[in-house]
């Protein structure tokens, strides 16, 4: 009687215990299929069960410390955020349906906001769809196909800052409608051709009171194939080309009725101006060693602009030309030198405004994650020389960490 009891007691618990479990883990599935999937390559990436959409979160950050000497010996030291993003990406519905969002925090980023101005947190918010690996068509606010350097994301940079080349006649982000051909292959002649029709007035702008746009194409060519992981699109070889690589590019834009200083940037002009922009660039990269040179040029007629109520009070698109030299070698240990040379020619019309002026930069990095993570040391003197003769020296030492995901 008593084992018969012990064995129905059992057979009691057992049933129970096994719903419970069956229970759990269907509890469990149910819970983790309304789960979205987590990735961690570049950033942080959630899919959804379903795999109707895709999130990628990536943020870098930039901090720097400089120390200024100028010609007249006044010295200073700035240390500063220099730049803070924050990024999202992925896709809608379709993987051939994507968005870039880009928001940027640090003050030089944002820039001072002006009465009836819009602030500038916004850098990227574009829509992308890509129909098959050989084209992509953009519409939103995004970089325009112009001067490579000014395309590599600064995060991708060997030293601190971009030249002073790009400085002044990249024709920079811009709202518009972009469509790119890619025919890129490891080992043989590749290509690229982009193309872009925009507002010309750069990030954010929203007072437009006329037609103008801005026309922009570009050509991109490999003879030799193209560069391991994307690698035209950072500075450096930090993936060791086992092959000579070679990328040649030129692109050229035209802003018709453009209202600032720099087209898409600086001050806005007292008349609207026409401007052509020409760039062309070369990479190349070979086990360890990188060079990269870079001309740009603006053009604009009557390039100067009068206050219609002050004569005195002028303003100018900036025209001139300019070319940048940069080599490096990267070390076993993962030290990298970089020098690079820059010169700056502005045309004789606001000859009397800016000068010529010469840049020398000498660098040391560590990459300790690639250029996600990263230490840098810069040295720079530049030389300016202006109309009157009144040449001035001034150079600076500068620290940066660099980090993101």
């Amino acid at each position: 009687m008593n084992k018969q009891f012990i064995l129905f007691l059992f057979l009691i618990l057992s049933t129970f215990s096994f719903g419970q479990i069956i229970k759990y883990d269907t509890l469990r599935e149910t819970q983790y299929a309304a789960l979205p999937y987590y990735s961690y390559g570049k950033g942080l990436g959630l899919t959804s069960p379903d795999s109707i959409f895709q999130l990628n979160i990536r943020f870098r950050m930039q901090n720097r410390a400089t120390f200024y000497e100028d010609e007249f010996g006044d010295e200073s030291i700035d240390a500063q955020i220099r730049r803070l993003r924050l990024r999202f990406d992925g896709y809608v519905g379709n993987p051939k349906f994507m968005y870039s969002i880009q928001l940027s925090f640090a003050p030089e980023d944002v820039g001072e906001l002006e009465d009836g101005g819009n602030i500038n947190i916004i850098r990227d918010a574009v829509v992308v769809y890509k129909p098959n690996e050989h084209w992509d068509f953009s519409f939103g606010q995004t970089k325009l196909p112009g001067n490579r350097q000014r395309l590599n994301s600064s995060g991708g940079l060997q030293l601190t800052d971009r030249t002073i080349n790009n400085a002044k006649f990249n024709i920079d982000r811009d709202f518009g409608l972009q469509i790119h051909n890619t025919n890129e292959f490891e080992d043989k002649l590749s290509y690229n051709f982009r193309g872009s029709i925009s507002m010309g007035e750069g990030r954010n702008w929203t007072d437009n009171n006329d037609t103008g746009l801005a026309l922009t194409g570009k050509a991109e060519l490999y003879p030799f194939g193209s560069f391991k992981k994307t690698g035209a699109y950072f500075e450096g070889d930090l993936m060791r080309e086992t092959k000579p690589k070679l990328m040649l590019s030129a692109a050229y834009s035209q802003n018709n009725q453009a209202k600032r200083e720099r087209g898409q940037l600086g001050k806005e002009l007292f008349a609207s101006r026409t401007m052509r922009s020409v760039f062309g660039d070369l990479i190349f990269k070979y086990d360890g060693w990188a060079f990269m040179s870079a001309f740009m040029t603006r053009m604009a007629d009557d390039p100067v602009t009068v206050n219609p109520e002050d004569a005195n009070d002028i303003r100018y698109v900036f025209v001139g030309k300019g070319v940048d030299f940069q080599g490096s070698y990267l070390f076993k240990n993962n030290f990298e030198v970089i020098g690079r040379y820059s010169n700056q020619w502005v045309d004789d019309e606001i000859r009397n405004f800016e000068p010529n002026t010469q840049q020398f930069s000498l660098g040391l990095t560590k990459y300790i994650w690639e250029h996600a993570f990263k230490l840098q040391a810069e040295a720079t003197y530049e030389t300016h020389d202006y109309f009157l003769d009144e040449n001035t020296n001034n150079w600076y030492v500068r620290f940066q960490v660099e980090i993101g995901i």
